[in-house]
């Protein structure tokens, strides 16, 4: 074998090694009228991932963005353009805790565990002061924190 062959092998190699085996995507869509009949929503609200999956917001409905307003330390948050699909890669264990800023007040919010909880108290807190800010839904907060494990 060649020394350009064997390096080439130890590149391929180290790159396959780099990727996260098995990541999932998910796909949360953002829409005004959900499959239960629930209004302003994030559907799934809720999901459960690993590290290394990526998520994929779709608007399936006009007017609709997402910030996050509680990400594990280190994460830089987000924010999307509004009608614009938006992916973001979960490189940290912990919970985001995310909003339609236009529809907050009606409760439409998201919450993502990536692995371990490890952030559970400042997102539990977080979440909880968000509730003055919400006209309607504001049970959809104890709804999320109940999921968490």
């Amino acid at each position: 074998m060649t020394h350009l062959a064997r390096t080439l092998l130890t590149l391929a190699a180290g790159l396959c090694l780099s990727l996260p085996a098995g990541a999932a995507e998910h796909v949360v869509r953002m829409l005004n009228i959900g499959s239960d009949g629930a209004t302003m929503v994030f559907e799934p609200a809720f999901i459960h991932a690993q590290v290394g999956d990526s998520v994929r917001f779709e608007p399936a409905s006009s007017g609709h963005y997402l910030r996050s307003l509680t990400t594990p330390d280190g994460v830089t948050p987000w924010n999307s353009a509004e009608d614009q699909p938006f992916t973001v890669t979960l490189q940290q264990p912990g919970l985001y805790f995310y909003i339609c800023p236009p529809h907050l007040m009606m409760g439409m919010i998201g919450l993502l565990q990536v692995g371990e909880a490890v952030n559970k108290q400042a997102a539990s807190d977080r979440m909880l002061a968000q509730k003055g800010r919400m006209y309607s839904n504001s049970q959809r907060i104890d709804e999320l924190l109940a999921k968490v494990r």
